[in-house]
C-alpha cells in the first residue's frame, strides 16, 4: 500500500456521522489520558489500528514496538493494519471495540471528538510543543495528535527540468506554465501528470490554499467568503493552473488511463516531469528511482509558483492524528505510545516528513526549502468545522475529486462550459450554502 490514504487524509473535508450511524454504547465525556510519568509502571496490551498495511507487513511497525518497549518493557503493542481504513473503522465505531489507538476516521465530526476519544490535555499546553493541535481541539482539550505533517508543492524530476533548460523554480504559474512547455519542447518527457483516474491526487491542489496569498488563515477565512474564486483567489490561481496545463495539452494524453503506482516509476525514469502532491510522495519516487536504477537525488520538490513580496510559501497540514479510544481500559499504556511515537520513534523523519514536534528538525528531503527561504506556515484549523459544514450544504467538495475533474474534462474538451462560467457556478454554490451553514 502506498501514501494514497494519507494524502487523503490531510486534506478530505470531515463529513458528520449521523447519530443512527454511531449508536455504540454511550461513552462518558471528558475522559483523559494522562500522560506517563513512570515509564516502568505503565503496563497492559494495546492494539493500534492504522492504515499503514505496507508498515505492517514488511515489519517495520514491530521495529517501532520494539524500540518503544525498551522504555515501556511492560507495554504489549499490537497492530491491525487495515486496508479500507476509513470504510471499516467507520463501521466499528458503532461498537466500543475500535482498538486502544486509532488515527481519527475522516467521518468523525469534530464537535462529536469527546465521545468517542480520550482527552491528551488542553491546547494551550500541547500546542506549545506539538503542531497542528487545532485540528483535534475541541472546546479547549486536545483529543489527538498528528502521526506527522507535510509540506504541499510540486515533486518533479530535476534532471528532466534541467534538461529543458531550466535550473531555477518558476516564481509565478505563467512562468510555471512556460516551463512546462520546454519540457514538452525539450525533452521526451510528459510535463505534467495528473493521476486524474486514481482522483485523489486531484486533491493536492486544495492544500496548497494559502501558498498563493502566504496566509496561514487562507482556508479559515473560506467561512465569511462569498466568492472563493474571485479573480485573484488562492482557489481561483491554483485551479486556473491546473485547467491551463491540461488546455495547453501539457499532461498526459489520456488522463482516464493513469495509474498512481505507475506513476512513481513513471517520474523516477523521466518519463514524466512533475506531480502535484505533499511532500510525503519524495520518499516514495526516491525509492522507485533506486529500484528503476536511476539517481534518486533527481527527484526534487519545489514549492507551488506564487510569490508573495519576493519569497515562496508553502502551508504545512496534518496527516492522520493518533488517538486514544474513550474505551480503552489501557489509556495510560496507550497515550504512552502516542507519546512515544509522536516524540521519539523518528516516524516523521524517516517518512520524509515534518514531526508533529515542534522540536524535531524538518527531513533532509525538504532542505531545498530551508536552503531558499521558503516560508512554511502551519494552516490554521479555527474555523474548519464551518468551512466544511458550507462545502458539504454546497455538496461540491473542495478535498474530493470531483469538481476539479469535471475541470480536466473541460480542459481537455470533453465536457462543455468555460473556466469563467465554471468559477462563477461554483461561487454561487458557495454563498447559498454559506447563508445556511456559515454559522
Amino acid at each position: 500500500m502506498g501514501r494514497k490514504t494519507l494524502a487523503v487524509a490531510a486534506l478530505i473535508a470531515v463529513t458528520a456521522l449521523t447519530a443512527t450511524a454511531c449508536t455504540g454504547a454511550a461513552a462518558p465525556k471528558g475522559e483523559s489520558a494522562a500522560e506517563a510519568t513512570d515509564p516502568g509502571s505503565v503496563s497492559g496490551t494495546i492494539t493500534v489500528l492504522t492504515h499503514r498495511t505496507d508498515l505492517v507487513q514488511n515489519g517495520t511497525m514491530k521495529k517501532y514496538a520494539a524500540a518503544f518497549n525498551k522504555i515501556y518493557p511492560k507495554v504489549t503493542v499490537k497492530f491491525e493494519g487495515i486496508t479500507d481504513y476509513e470504510g471499516e473503522v467507520k463501521i466499528r465505531m458503532n461498537t466500543d471495540n475500535y482498538g486502544d489507538v486509532l488515527m481519527i476516521p475522516n467521518a468523525i465530526a469534530k464537535k462529536d471528538y469527546p465521545s468517542f476519544f480520550a482527552s491528551l490535555g488542553t491546547n494551550a499546553e500541547l500546542s506549545k510543543a506539538y503542531r497542528f493541535t487545532g485540528n483535534t481541539n475541541v472546546g479547549g482539550k486536545v483529543y489527538g495528535l498528528a502521526i506527522v505533517g507535510n509540506a504541499n508543492g510540486f515533486v518533479y524530476n530535476q534532471a528532466v527540468w534541467k534538461k529543458a533548460g531550466i535550473t531555477s523554480w518558476p516564481t509565478s504559474t505563467q512562468e510555471f506554465v512556460a516551463d512546462l512547455k520546454a519540457v514538452k519542447a525539450k525533452t521526451d518527457a510528459v510535463p505534467y501528470y495528473t493521476n486524474f483516474k486514481d482522483q485523489w491526487p486531484l486533491t493536492a491542489g486544495t492544500a496548497s490554499i494559502g501558498s498563493v496569498s502566504c496566509d496561514a488563515q487562507a482556508n479559515d477565512k473560506l467561512a465569511t467568503s462569498t466568492a472563493p474564486w474571485a479573480s485573484g483567489s488562492d482557489l481561483n490561481v491554483i485551479d486556473t493552473l491546473l485547467y491551463d496545463t491540461v488546455h495547453d495539452k501539457l499532461s498526459e494524453k489520456d488522463p482516464t488511463t493513469t495509474n498512481w503506482e505507475n506513476s512513481k516509476g513513471l517520474i523516477a525514469r523521466g518519463e514524466i516531469a512533475t506531480m502535484q502532491l505533499g511532500s510525503w510522495a519524495i520518499t516514495q519516487m526516491q525509492d522507485a528511482a533506486k529500484t528503476a536504477g536511476e539517481n534518486p537525488d533527481d527527484i526534487g520538490f519545489m514549492p507551488f509558483p506564487a510569490q508573495k513580496d519576493g519569497r515562496f510559501c508553502a502551508i504545512l497540514s496534518s496527516d492522520y492524528q493518533q488517538a486514544v479510544s474513550i474505551h480503552s481500559e489501557h489509556k495510560a499504556a496507550a497515550r504512552a505510545w502516542i507519546d512515544w511515537f509522536t516524540e521519539k520513534s523518528g516516524f516523521a523523519q524517516n517518512e520524509g516528513s515534518i514531526p508533529t514536534a515542534r522540536s524535531g528538525a524538518l527531513p533532509d528531503t525538504l532542505k531545498p526549502f530551508e536552503d531558499n527561504g521558503v516560508t512554511l506556515l502551519e494552516r490554521s484549523e479555527a474555523k474548519s468545522a464551518q468551512v466544511n459544514a458550507i462545502d458539504n450544504t454546497a455538496e461540491i467538495g473542495l478535498s474530493k475529486p470531483d469538481y476539479r475533474q469535471k475541470l480536466v474534462d473541460m480542459a481537455r474538451g470533453v465536457q462543455s462550459g468555460s473556466l469563467k462560467n465554471y468559477f462563477a457556478d461554483l461561487d454561487k454554490k458557495w454563498s447559498e450554502a454559506q447563508k445556511t451553514a456559515g454559522s
